[in-house]
Order: structure tokens, then C-alpha cells, then sequence
């Protein structure tokens, strides 16, 4: 008694809908994080530059583009209304004059911090069905998908930013460095 009047013999097709179950999640953690994020600028995005500008060492615009795969023209946007707010700053990179470091300030650093603790809240919430141990198992293959995932994109390497930004040695692929400007 699988099906959903209790008398059909058939699977109920979504129990296996691997785009179902990912949708239902995705949809419910949106929401959620909309309201600990939502009243930054640019909201969910805002808040995932706040985020990667509060590493260290500082990083430039092209970096942060890249390791969270949003259109350089749009993080310019993005990172103007940070600055607006008085949330981030750009600075000029003293190796490359040409570029542009993106740092937090106080407030900033305060604002990344607080929304990290509502989404660390909001992810709770959603995984409360979860022993422990099953979230950490959870996370650790949605790691691993999310990386085969993005590895099969041709462009970029998303992964490889993000394990060049926690200073890990990167996955490297041959011919995926520009050339330097002379």
C-alpha cells in the first residue's frame, strides 16, 4: 500500500523525484533565508558577498565573481549598494593597480555575522527531521554532488575558487589561467 488512496500498488512517483525533493527543500529554505537576508542589499546574493569579501586575504571583484559565479557587470552593482550602505569598501589591490580589493567594514563584518547566525537558524529549522549525524551525512554529500555538479560546467570551476579562497591547494585544470597583462 505505496500509493496515495493507500489501495494502489504503484510507487508514488515523486518519492523518487530526485528535482521534486530538491525543489520542495530549495523552495523552503528560500523563503526562509529571504527573511534573514532580505533586508540587505541585493539580499541572498548581498549577503554571499558580504560573505566571501570577509575572508582573508582580500580578494578583487573578478575572484568574488568567480567563486560565486555572479556576472562581474552585476557584482559591480551589487558591491556599489554594499558600499552605499556602508557595508563593504574597494580598495586598490597594492599588486595590481589595475584591480580592486573588496574588504568589510565594521558594520559590514557585523551584518555578514549576524545574518549567519539567522541562516544557521533557518537551516535548523529545515533540517530538524535530521538526527546529528544525518546532517552532517546530508552535507557532505550534497557537498560532494554539488562539486561533481559544478564540475561538468565548462566555464567555471566553482569548487576550485572556493577551495583557492580556504587556501587548499586547487583541483587545477590545465589552460583555465588568464595570461598576465604586460
Amino acid at each position: 500500500m505505496t500509493g496515495a488512496e493507500g489501495n494502489d500498488s504503484r510507487p508514488d512517483p515523486l518519492n523518487d523525484d530526485l528535482g521534486w525533493m530538491l525543489g520542495v527543500v530549495f523552495r523552503a529554505y528560500i523563503r526562509a533565508a529571504e527573511h534573514a537576508v532580505g533586508d540587505l542589499p541585493g539580499g541572498p546574493r548581498g549577503y554571499h558577498v558580504l560573505t566571501a569579501a570577509d575572508r582573508q586575504p582580500a580578494r578583487n571583484q573578478g575572484a568574488i565573481a568567480e567563486e560565486l559565479g555572479i556576472d562581474r557587470t552585476v557584482l559591480t552593482y551589487l558591491i556599489d549598494d554594499l558600499e552605499r550602505d556602508g557595508l563593504a569598501l574597494r580598495r586598490p589591490d597594492p599588486a595590481d593597480r589595475r584591480s580592486r580589493l573588496v574588504t568589510l567594514t565594521d558594520a559590514g563584518r557585523e551584518a555578514a555575522r549576524h545574518r549567519r547566525e539567522e541562516l544557521r537558524r533557518v537551516e535548523s529549522r529545515l533540517l530538524q527531521a535530521l538526527t546529528p549525524d544525518e546532517n552532517a551525512t546530508l552535507r557532505a554529500l550534497l557537498r560532494r554532488v554539488a562539486c561533481a555538479a559544478q564540475a561538468l560546467d565548462p566555464l567555471t570551476d566553482l569548487c576550485e575558487a572556493v577551495e583557492e579562497a580556504a587556501e587548499r591547494p586547487p583541483a587545477g585544470r590545465p589552460g583555465r589561467r588568464r595570461p598576465a597583462r604586460t
